[in-house]
């Protein structure tokens, strides 16, 4: 019996108890874990929709069973605000302040980063759910994830311009003020130049910062070089506005770009103009590969009436994932729980088996999606 239905079973023993009357202390014990998420600020909506599949979770599994002892599980929530800084802070007082024993989060890899150096100094456990970057756990110990990362990403989308669109020149549009597009573009770039046999096949990479609204200048010099597709990696809103405006402006080429795209900001701001943009993402809800992706599924629809966004699905994984690591800790020690997470081989999610390589990192697949009638459209899936 694979550990996570063993997770379900003790779930429902530890209800049972409950309900019967058990000891005092047995109904006190908690363990804390830590969420730093983007709730303010211009990541604010990917933030939200991560931490609706944490809530979920945390819902439907509300204890674990350590070493024979039921533990009442509380979510302790900090507000990063989309901010380095304020990430770096944030972990600190979910440690300091709140005494949590493993943290979750944060969407965005630029925020994850900076989390994840006071997590590696205060040797408190960490699961990435959708930060991508290599960074957030090279060199880190104590970071895990449950995503695959942007190496992976990279090349997916490379692939895709050049089988799919059959593109030979690219230029590439990158959030200079966030790590996640900075290096997204970066592998894109190596891995198209290859497929391409062309070291100028990058025609352009042009800049902006994040918060930016107008791009004409940018987009002017992308619309005279005429590439054959246009790689776009960075937040929703920013990517939207882009691609809004490329429009505007008469450029009719295919865009194509990362996970962060998946968002209703995205669809808002970008309406009509977005129609037909692909993007890499990490799950769709039409492929329910497994019975906790169905109940998954099912569970969301009833308590949010709509289809899931993929890091919500991550969020989902990432709080069972932890709720695994702890059971078979045998301990709410950090450090006992951090060698748990480091162990786990084949762990089955929401968004499919989970198995960390060296770095802690999740090899997973890519989902493939497409701006289709103002909806996301799953088109196929991409094994690492």
């Amino acid at each position: 019996m694979k550990v996570f239905y063993k997770i379900l079973v003790s779930t429902v023993v530890a209800a049972a108890l409950l309900a019967v009357g058990c000891s005092k202390k047995e109904q006190q014990d908690t363990i804390r874990i830590g969420v730093f998420e983007p709730l303010t600020g211009a990541n604010a909506a990917g933030g939200a929709i991560e931490l609706e599949g944490i809530r979920l979770a945390n819902k439907l599994y509300p204890t674990v069973t350590v070493d024979d002892k039921v533990y009442n599980v509380e979510l302790v929530i900090a507000d990063n605000k989309s901010d380095k800084v304020e990430a770096a802070n944030a972990v600190q007082r979910l440690i300091t302040n709140n005494k949590v024993s493993l943290i979750l989060g944060s969407w965005g890899s630029s925020l994850a980063i900076a989390g994840g150096e006071i997590a590696k100094d205060e040797k408190i456990p960490a699961i990435g759910l959708s930060c991508t970057n290599p960074l957030v756990t090279a060199g880190n110990d104590w970071y895990f994830r449950v995503c695959f990362i942007d190496p992976f990403q990279g090349t997916v989308m490379a692939n895709y311009a050049y089988n799919d669109i059959g593109a030979k020149t690219a230029a590439i549009v990158r959030e200079i003020s966030n790590d996640y597009s900075v290096g997204l573009a970066q592998y894109f770039a190596d891995k198209f130049t290859e497929l391409t046999g062309n070291p100028g096949a990058i025609l352009t990479t042009i800049d902006y910062n994040t918060g930016d609204q107008d791009f004409s200048a940018q987009l002017t010099q992308v619309k005279s070089l005429n590439p054959d597709v246009i790689f776009a990696p960075g937040n929703f809103t920013e990517s939207a506005l882009v691609i809004q405006q490329a429009r505007n402006l008469g450029i009719t080429t295919s865009f194509i770009g990362g996970d962060t795209w998946e968002t209703n900001e995205f669809l808002d701001v970008g309406g009509s103009h977005v129609e037909n943009a692909v993007f890499s993402s990490f799950y769709d809800s039409s492929v329910a590969a497994n019975g906790i992706a169905e109940t998954f599924l099912a569970e969301y629809a009833n308590d949010y009436k709509k289809q899931p966004a993929a890091v919500t699905a991550l969020g989902f994984d990432g709080y069972i994932f932890a709720l695994d690591a702890i059971q078979r800790a045998g301990s709410t020690d950090p450090a006992a729980i951090r060698d748990a997470i480091a162990t786990t081989d084949g762990f089955e999610g929401v968004t499919g088996i989970i198995i960390l390589d060296e770095n802690g990192d999740a090899t997973k697949p890519a989902f493939i999606k497409e701006v289709k009638d103002g909806k996301f459209v799953f088109k196929t899936i991409v094994a690492p």
